[in-house]
């Protein structure tokens, strides 16, 4: 498996190819939202965990958004669409400050969990190539976070 992370240039907005539906398939909806809710639960206690909701509530309501959002795209039901509308990821994300690190720390979060799946590796892969590529969508700052609020 190739979980390599592809260099990042900022505002670089490659084409992005949806992964296989094969992945909905193998994992199905329930296992989409299980990897989710995991993958926001390392991101709760990483360095980027300013970027996620602090209270309960919140938090699970971001978990549902991700989760019908890779289900939606996985060839899956339109939840997110019913939801939230039209995707529009980048604008929803816009609010916090997604560096080129954080994309990475999402990225090796991501990795941590999609390593214990079960999943022949082209489906995998084809999740992961996704992931790799919808990740440079939604960086939106240059600046470190840390450092831009350390100096006011």
């Amino acid at each position: 498996m190739d979980f390599s992370i592809s260099q990042f240039a900022y505002r670089q907005r490659p084409p992005v190819t949806k992964p296989t539906p094969d992945f909905l398939k193998a994992l199905t909806e329930e296992g989409i939202r299980k990897m989710v809710s995991d993958h926001y639960d390392l991101l709760i206690n990483s360095e980027i965990k300013h970027l996620f909701p602090k209270n309960e509530e919140a938090l699970n309501k971001a978990k549902q958004n991700s989760a019908d959002f890779f289900i939606q795209i996985c060839g899956g039901p339109m939840y997110y669409l019913e939801n939230r509308g039209q995707p529009m990821l980048a604008q929803r994300h816009a609010a916090g400050s997604i560096t080129p690190e954080a994309r990475i720390v999402w990225l090796q979060c991501y990795i941590q969990v999609l390593s214990k799946l079960e999943l022949l590796e082209e489906i995998l892969q084809s999740f992961w190539n996704y992931l790799n590529v919808f990740s440079f969508w939604m960086v939106n700052s240059k600046e470190d976070y840390n450092m831009r609020f350390d100096k006011e």
